[in-house]
């Protein structure tokens, strides 16, 4: 039987991008298509001012890949997790609590880097890697499987046979559509902008949620813009609010976002374009189907808190990985993907289930319910096993 490449990867996002050096890194032949090239500049049209926080599990996944070392003179650290709750009368913090990183871990809880960023240096790694030929401009249309191999047909109307497929091609995968497995979703009203700020308090490493209304303000590290201290902030609220901000003239947004910041950092300056997208919640049924694998957002999507989405991406190429490394021979076969479901499944059900409670406590906009979230807060932190707890699922670990 004739195979074009070990494993066909559907989707050209971070996590695909990932998966493909991982799995090149490893040895394995990788074709990745993705109908979007990927936007590698900060500059540049379309490029996504998001920023992701790798967690600390994360940073072996990128090491396998070969591209931590590339990464590393990029990342700013992410030693204190800060919890504000601003519920109250006034846009001010009346609880505020820390996660330090150095009462589990030597290192930090992770390492934040700009996804335009990623998206380069996983690019420049696919191309130095002989083991994977990455087709940017690439999309697939149909996805026919048997028992020992899945046919991808691919919109420049070539066909490739594979040994395993893997879905890395977004919340509305086409490949995980062909294969006929369900989703549960579920929609907030609520959306999201992301976008970069400089501000004259320095962050000191302290990546900072903070909870009013509407959904969380996060700002987290990165490293400095000329010369000055600069976030990334993601900040979640009702879909028209935040529709209209996206619009708003600059001075106006700034004054805007200053204030929602409750001025923790000082006046708050907008430094890239702002990117607005829908927050929803989503899990497939299943992670796998015939020759398939579902991993990032094909199979799993959250709310952007705790920094959860793609660090559990990247878990999903771990976990894959080694059972690929494990029994070479039988790649892609039914025993191994049923491995992988079992060893992810739960993890993710338990990480959607708790991510979704957060959104909602987040949401809060009676006094009442706002008031109730500022003492769990305060319940939550007085108790060290379960700070602790919160901590480690933080950084994956159960």
């Amino acid at each position: 039987m004739g195979f074009d490449c070990d494993i066909l990867i559907s989707g050209g996002g971070i996590a695909g991008l990932t998966a493909a050096a991982a799995f090149g890194t490893a040895g394995f032949d990788v074709i990745c298509v993705d109908p979007a090239p990927p936007v590698t500049a900060r500059d540049a049209k379309g490029a996504d001012m998001r920023s992701t926080a790798m967690l600390q599990p994360a940073r072996k996944v990128l090491e396998n890949a070969g591209v931590w070392d590339t990464l590393a003179p990029h990342a700013a650290a992410l030693q204190i997790m800060r919890i504000v709750d601003a519920g109250g009368a006034e846009a001010e913090p009346r609880v505020t609590r820390e996660f330090d990183a150095a009462d589990i871990s030597d290192a930090p809880f992770g390492w934040n880097f700009p996804n335009w960023l990623l998206r380069r240096e996983l690019v420049a790694r696919l191309s130095a890697l002989p083991s994977v030929d990455f087709r940017p401009g690439t999309g697939t249309t149909s996805l026919f499987t048997r028992m020992a191999e899945a046919r991808v047909g691919l919109t420049d109307g070539s066909r490739v046979t594979t040994r395993l497929v893997i879905a890395a091609d977004g919340r509305d995968s086409p490949m995980r559509e062909a294969a006929g497995i369900a989703v549960t979703a579920r929609r907030y009203g609520q959306k999201a902008l992301a976008f970069a700020v400089t501000h004259p308090v320095p962050h000191e490493n302290v990546s900072t949620e903070i909870h009013r209304s509407g959904g969380p303000f996060t700002l987290v590290p990165l490293p400095d813009h000329d010369g000055l201290p600069c976030s990334a902030i993601v900040w979640m609220d009702d879909g028209p609010a935040q529709l209209a901000r996206s619009e708003m003239p600059v001075a106006d947004f700034e004054q805007d976002m200053s204030d929602r910041s409750c001025h923790l950092f000082g006046p708050l300056t907008l430094v890239t374009p702002r990117n607005l997208w829908p927050i929803i919640s989503q899990h497939a049924a299943s992670l796998t189907g015939e020759r398939l694998a579902l991993i990032a957002e094909a199979a799993h999507v959250l709310p952007p808190i705790g920094a959860q989405g793609l660090n559990m991406s990247l878990t999903d190429i771990a976990t894959l990985l080694d059972l690929a490394q494990a029994r070479p021979d039988t790649l892609g076969d039914a025993a191994m993907l049923e491995a992988y479901h079992k060893a992810r499944f739960s993890d993710i059900q338990l990480r959607v289930r708790g991510i979704d409670l957060l959104n909602r406590a987040s949401q809060a906009s009676t006094p009442l319910a706002r008031d109730a979230r500022a003492a769990g807060l305060n319940a939550l932190y007085g108790l060290a096993p379960v700070r602790k707890m919160l901590m480690q699922m933080g950084l994956g670990v159960r």
